[in-house]
């Protein structure tokens, strides 16, 4: 329980304001009041919001779901100790509900499963829908099991055509994420290529994933909707290699080249037009977990500025996601530097002292 723990001391500059302040923590909680008999844990550092993983799968290995637990667990811990504090889990076909109340462990919103269509995703992962009219019923039964998000696989290759295509009529879609809606649940799809984003953006998706497609129409429709995109960065550098397997489908290998020679600029574009930008790094399949700093350095390097960049996986990533950063009677996971990230991104592989749920972790 949060309350046996003993209080905590830190000082140092909070980040993003820059102020040099003292932090206690007690219940798992921040104060800004003295707490005697408080440890001081870190003292002349840089502190910020724990990191944000906002696209993994704890659950998800190099060959597929996970037999038991005990590996998402190790995932976790991987994650854990890489400083990131909060996962959106997009998508896991086991149940890791109870890696939820571990105390030692990054706190994980769930999605639940994905969903997807016979032979469009990858097997073993997704909900099968046999028929794509399936889907607002199967949407409500996955915000009730997840915690409140739900993943949509918005195209993948379609063997008849051999091409990336949409796997849901737009009708379907407009059903689906109204019923999530009303039940209070949010949705984001996957989407590699281009056909698939208007209808999403129609019927009102709440997150775009990988957005490798996005055009000039379509990235202003996501600035108008106030339509959030997680690129995974990370991610999208396997393109090539998926290709590269592709060969019986020589127009979708070239279609997944074409896409990852553009990402730059499509990147660049969307965040000239101000989309919201956050941080995943899609860790569980060919992505090893524990690379949060990775993607925040290639979104520094897509235009994001460091600080935009870190808050991306930090602060505003946490704000989004329905928690505090570093303010009075806010969550206490923290992570303090002896150097200002700011300054050199890769400082955040190196914490002295990180806090979750109240509790130093290392």
């Amino acid at each position: 329980m949060t309350s046996s723990l003993p209080p905590l001391h830190l000082s140092g500059v909070v980040l993003p304001e820059g102020h040099k302040r003292d932090i206690w923590v007690t219940d798992g909680r921040i104060s800004f009041t003295e707490v005697p008999g408080s440890r001081t844990v870190a003292t002349d550092v840089w502190i910020l919001p724990g990191l944000v993983d906002a696209h993994c799968h704890i659950g998800i290995g190099p060959g597929g779901p996970l037999d038991d637990l005990a590996e998402a667990e190790q995932q976790a811990i991987v994650e854990r100790d890489a400083g990131v504090f909060l996962i959106r889990d997009c998508g896991a076909p086991i149940d890791t509900r109870e890696l939820q109340g571990r105390a030692d462990l990054p706190r994980i919103i769930r999605a639940g499963r994905h969903l997807a269509r016979p032979k469009r995703y990858l097997r073993g992962f997704a909900v099968d829908l046999d028929e794509p009219e399936q889907l607002p019923e199967v949407v409500a039964e996955q915000v009730a099991y997840g915690d409140g998000w739900v993943k949509l696989v918005g195209d993948w290759i379609d063997r008849e055509i051999g091409d990336l295509a949409p796997l849901w009529p737009d009708d379907v879609l407009d059903q689906a994420i109204k019923v999530a809606h009303e039940a209070g649940g949010k949705v984001t799809a996957h989407v590699f290529g281009e056909a698939a984003l208007p209808g999403l953006l129609a019927a009102g998706v709440d997150c775009i994933e990988h957005g490798t497609g996005l055009t000039d129409e379509t990235i202003d429709e996501m600035v108008r909707r106030g339509v959030p995109l997680v690129p995974t960065l990370t991610n999208i550098a396997n393109f090539p290699d998926i290709a590269a397997q592709a060969v019986k489908y020589p127009v979708y290998a070239q279609h997944m080249l074409d896409l990852h020679r553009r990402n730059p600029e499509v990147i660049a574009a969307a965040i000239d037009a101000g989309i919201q930008i956050y941080a995943g790094t899609d860790a569980g399949s060919v992505v090893k977990h524990g690379r949060i700093v990775d993607e925040i350095e290639l979104l520094h390097a897509a235009g994001l500025s460091a600080t935009e960049a870190i808050g991306a996986a930090s602060w505003r990533a946490r704000e989004w996601l329905g928690y505090s950063g570093v303010v009075d009677g806010g969550e206490a996971d923290l992570l303090a530097f002896d150097a200002d990230p700011r300054e050199d991104i890769g400082v955040l592989r190196r914490p002295v002292c990180g806090v979750l749920r109240g509790a130093v972790v290392r």
